[in-house]
């Protein structure tokens, strides 16, 4: 996939925030419904619920965080791909729900590029790497060194076969040629929790899940992995500074159903793109790890159709499907 440095993207912001007014608004007549297909407490739920207050005031009405979790994220991302294209019911989605689950399911309800019309990039999550305490590393160039020569001795957690967590650590095997032992769990919050208790020892996550650990003592950071370091901590580096060609960078957006209205959907974008440049969400948003990368709604509909095409490869090559 071929994506602008973030920092090009951030400058870039200006002119997406500025755009010329469209001629006619739509004017929203009831609630807006904002679907998170995922359980409450994960980022895309902090995320809904950080943005959805400013978005209904600059829409001139109430958007209704609902939760509709299932089957990876298809339960909820399903009601939005069959809804009516009038702007009443969005979806804040992830780069899983529309360029992976594809590639790792046999039957899917909706397509994740072509059922859906994008609306905002929202934001990366910063993924981390850590690693337990008693894994003798304190590096990336350590801990491959040390995987090396410990063959299958390294077991590393995710929330499932398929998940970002599982795919990033799948991909760090193949580009580094190391063999690790993988122990899928039923959700991210207890693969943390057997990594903090050392029954696991490797994990690819959240920084939203892990830095709490980290700053506690009970995990140790290894890196990002992400194509640029994180800006609030710079001296931390990334994967891909030791693994050339390694990213991972965990997007989420916002979307609707198919068909939207081209001005709807600029509406949208502005809109969104305007309440994730106040700074009191770009604070609250860091504050959790997630960096905003404001982008037009078609440059973010370029992205997802990218990603769809490289994860959905990867996936098949390494041979990964969902349970």
């Amino acid at each position: 996939m071929t994506r602008l440095p973030r920092r090009g993207l951030l400058l870039a912001a200006p002119a997406l925030l500025t755009a010329t007014p469209l001629a006619a608004q739509t004017t929203f007549t009831r609630p807006i419904r904002l679907i998170i297909p995922w359980a409450p407490g994960g980022t895309t739920d902090i995320l809904g619920r950080i943005v959805a207050e400013p978005l209904g005031q600059a829409l001139g009405q109430t958007v209704l965080v609902e939760n509709r979790s299932g089957a990876s994220g298809n339960v909820g991302s399903d009601v939005v791909a069959k809804a009516a294209p009038d702007g009443q019911t969005l979806l804040f989605g992830s780069m899983s729900t529309h360029a992976m689950n594809h590639a790792l399911m046999r039957s899917m309800p909706f397509d994740g590029v072509t059922d859906f019309t994008p609306l905002a990039m929202l934001g990366f999550a910063v993924n981390t790497m850590v690693i337990h305490p008693s894994v003798p590393a304190q590096t990336v160039p350590e801990f491959i060194a040390y995987a090396r020569a410990n063959p299958e001795k390294i077991a590393y957690a995710s929330a499932g076969p398929g998940s970002t967590n599982h795919l990033c650590a799948a991909l760090f095997e193949s580009m580094t040629g190391i063999k690790m032992v993988h122990v899928p769990y039923r959700g991210g919050q207890p693969a943390v929790t057997d990594t903090v208790a050392g029954q696991t020892q490797l994990l690819f996550s959240a920084a939203t899940q892990t830095m709490p650990h980290v700053d506690g003592g009970r995990l140790r950071l290894l890196a990002v992995t992400e194509g640029v370091r994180w800006s609030r901590k710079p001296d931390v580096p990334t994967v891909g500074e030791t693994v050339t060609g390694y990213e991972m960078a965990v997007w989420y957006g916002a979307f609707g159903p198919k068909g939207m209205e081209p001005g709807l959907q600029q509406q949208l974008n502005t809109e969104l793109n305007r309440v994730l440049a106040m700074p009191a969400i770009k604070e609250r948003l860091g504050g959790i790890g997630v960096e905003m990368a404001p982008e037009s709604a078609e440059a973010f509909g370029r992205r997802v159709s990218a990603d769809a095409q490289k994860w959905g490869a990867l996936i098949q090559r390494l041979g990964i499907e969902a349970t």
